[in-house]
């Protein structure tokens, strides 16, 4: 892959790491904070508790994800980048456009896609 390609999909990952960060800190900050005293009843209480348990589902998501953008970063760093885990074969640069964290060719996804709704 070319120099100039393995700095764009560099300057896209780092760009979604730091949405990802941002995200992670607003959370920290704002959404961690449950006042029961600005919560009149239960109802609200129990909304509120949803509503905050939701948002570390997501969050526990974008966790994941930060792994994935990691990891592909490190991969750009030792040349590795582009490269299928499965069959060592180019992932297109179409694919890595749509998704550059990705570590599998189209066609090893959904190999793994097909064999994950097989097996459960």
């Amino acid at each position: 892959m070319k120099k100039t390609e393995l700095k764009r999909f560099k300057k896209i990952l780092e760009e979604k790491r730091e949405a990802l960060v941002k995200n992670a800190q607003q959370t920290m900050t704002e959404d961690m904070t449950l006042d029961t005293n600005d919560l009149p009843d239960e109802m609200d209480l129990a909304s509120s508790e949803y509503i905050q348990s939701f948002t570390f589902r997501l969050r526990g998501r974008e966790k994941s994800f930060l792994d994935k953008i990691d990891r592909a970063l490190r991969k750009i760093e030792d040349g590795s980048f582009g490269t299928c885990e499965s069959c060592e074969e180019e992932i297109s640069v179409k694919r890595l456009e749509a998704r550059p964290e990705t570590s599998l060719c189209i066609r090893c996804k959904e190999d793994q896609e097909r064999q994950e709704r097989d097996f459960g």
